[in-house]
């Protein structure tokens, strides 16, 4: 029975120091953008030649990873799945090992501790996801809409091009 406890306080120190080492990460790679934006930067020089290039996709423009992209893969995502896993395996050990239910309390201030910063990064990410969906829905909008209009375009010019081929052929068999 002492070795699950056991086992539960060795996962929450390791999941304390797996967020101090997250923390420090984050901080030293910030600290490293930050430097990196400071540096003067070096004018290169063109050739008077411009060699024709193909445009660039998205990815290859420079999109650097962001500070948000850090967080949300070295905190954010760690974070959630720690949260998950752990309330996780002490619901299933506190089911197995009445010893886990004498000290659960201590185990869910554990996890309300956890899944508060979880649940606010959820709730963001959800926020996210909604707002790509609504900006898709937009999309396909504008371009139905886009192919609508091109459609009607192109039934009015092709009558507007039939009218005047039938009143061309009116003129021609009345000078006739």
């Amino acid at each position: 029975m002492m070795e699950w406890i056991d086992l539960l306080t060795m996962m929450g120190i390791v999941m304390a120091g797996l967020s101090i080492v997250t923390a420090f990460a984050v901080l030293v790679n910030f600290a490293r953008q930050a430097l990196k934006q400071r540096k003067p930067k070096l004018i290169k020089v063109v050739s008077e030649k411009k060699k024709e290039e193909k445009p660039k996709m998205s990815k290859e423009k420079g999109e650097g990873v962001t500070f948000n992209d850090i967080f949300m893969f070295m905190i954010a995502v760690p974070l959630v799945l720690l949260w998950v896993g752990f309330a996780g395996f002490v619901i299933h050990t506190g089911l197995n090992n009445s010893a886990v239910l004498e000290n659960i309390e201590a185990y869910t201030t554990l996890i309300a501790i956890l899944g508060g910063p979880a649940l606010l990064i959820i709730k963001d990410a959800l926020d996210v996801w909604k707002q790509e969906q609504a900006e898709k829905t937009a999309f396909y909008k504008i371009k139905a809409q886009a192919v609508i209009d091109y459609n009607d375009a192109s039934q009015k010019q092709a009558q507007m091009i039939e009218s005047k081929a039938q009143e061309q052929e009116h003129k021609m068999e009345s000078k006739k």
